[in-house]
């Protein structure tokens, strides 16, 4: 029958009589304290006539429960054999989310992983609502544990969360009803706050280019002019040389010629051009070319007149917009195609 503790006690006589050539005064100078040594031993025995009674620990079984519509798993910790609840959400956690909260609270679990009931390993990507349609086991470490679901608690089925779906959905309306009229009022004062520095600094411009614009029109009317003016001569004098100086039979070559060198010249414009022999297309880049040229003159940026002339035109057209309630919400080319259809 083995004793309950061992007592392990070097005495200074042992130490002396390991040590016989060594005086007195050395001895005490080196002198020993007593050392013990406690090993407890666990039996099944009786000692003087009485049971021994056992240190092991109760470690309870994991659990999984129902509070305030979420599901808890209860779950003993192998460092301390405490239970420990671990509150999650159905849809939104999954399973990794639970085996790393484990890990997270107890260091001592090298291993933790969730098997079925039929031994099939249950990846880390399922949700908590399809792990508890059936029962299942929770293996930590060395130790598993048979899980078993009650009745009713797998029942988060897709009705439900469609109806979580629709009450966001409807808070999310209810929020932008509430909120939409002061938001579309701070930003209609941001864009007439930006239309009105805009305004400023194309107003001088816009003096310059008028100025520009009556002067490429003058040049513009005068070319026309000059050109209806030289067709009228050629008309004229080639009706005097048919019909006073010579003869249609001479005469009749000679305009073949000149319509067909009228028809080069076209053509000749359509090739340095790449636009067709129009004559509003011919005034307007006759009017553009006279533009330019003066306002280079002038120096007038006609880039940085457009680039701001751009800007305020969209800005109008954002603020004509957040007036507009029932088009608030509309994307701009939408609302083209519908003035289009309108129009």
């Amino acid at each position: 029958m083995a004793s309950s503790r061992l007592l392990f006690v070097v005495r200074q006589e042992l130490l002396q009589q390991l040590h016989p050539f060594r005086g007195k005064e050395s001895f005490n100078r080196h002198k020993i304290s007593r050392v013990f040594c406690q090993c407890s031993y666990y039996n099944t025995g009786l000692s003087n006539g009485k049971n021994t009674k056992m240190n092991f620990r109760y470690i309870p079984e994991a659990a999984v429960t129902i509070r305030d519509g979420l599901p808890v798993f209860t779950v003993p910790l192998p460092s301390r054999h405490e239970k420990c609840e671990f509150t999650l959400k159905p849809i939104s956690n999954t399973v990794g989310d639970f085996l790393q909260y484990m890990e997270e609270e107890d260091g001592g679990i090298d291993r933790a992983v969730i098997y079925t009931a039929e031994g099939v390993r249950i990846a880390k990507s399922t949700t908590i609502d399809v792990l508890l349609k059936t029962d299942f086991k929770l293996v930590i470490n060395n130790t598993e544990y048979d899980i078993a679901v009650p009745k009713g608690i797998g029942s988060f089925d897709s009705e439900e969360v469609k109806d979580v779906s629709e009450v966001k959905s409807l808070i999310g309306k209810l929020y932008s009803t509430l909120n939409v009229e002061e938001y579309q009022i701070q930003e209609e004062k941001k864009l007439l706050a930006q239309l009105e520095e805009l305004q400023l600094q194309i107003a001088p411009m816009e003096k310059m280019k008028h100025e520009l614009d009556l002067k490429a029109k003058k040049r513009t009317t005068f070319l026309a002019w000059t050109g209806l003016g030289l067709m009228g001569l050629q008309f004229g004098f080639l009706a005097r040389l048919t019909w006073w100086e010579y003869s249609w039979d001479i005469m009749e070559p000679v305009t073949y010629f000149v319509t067909y060198g009228t028809t080069m010249a076209m053509f000749a414009y359509f090739v340095l051009t790449k636009q067709e022999y129009n004559f509003v297309e011919v005034k307007d880049r006759q009017h553009l070319l006279s533009l330019h040229g003066n306002a280079k003159k002038n120096n007038f940026d006609i880039q940085k007149y457009n680039d701001l002339r751009e800007a305020i035109t969209k800005l109008e057209y954002d603020i004509q917009r957040l007036r507009d309630p029932l088009q608030l919400r509309v994307p701009i080319r939408e609302l083209e195609a519908l003035k289009k259809e309108g129009a």
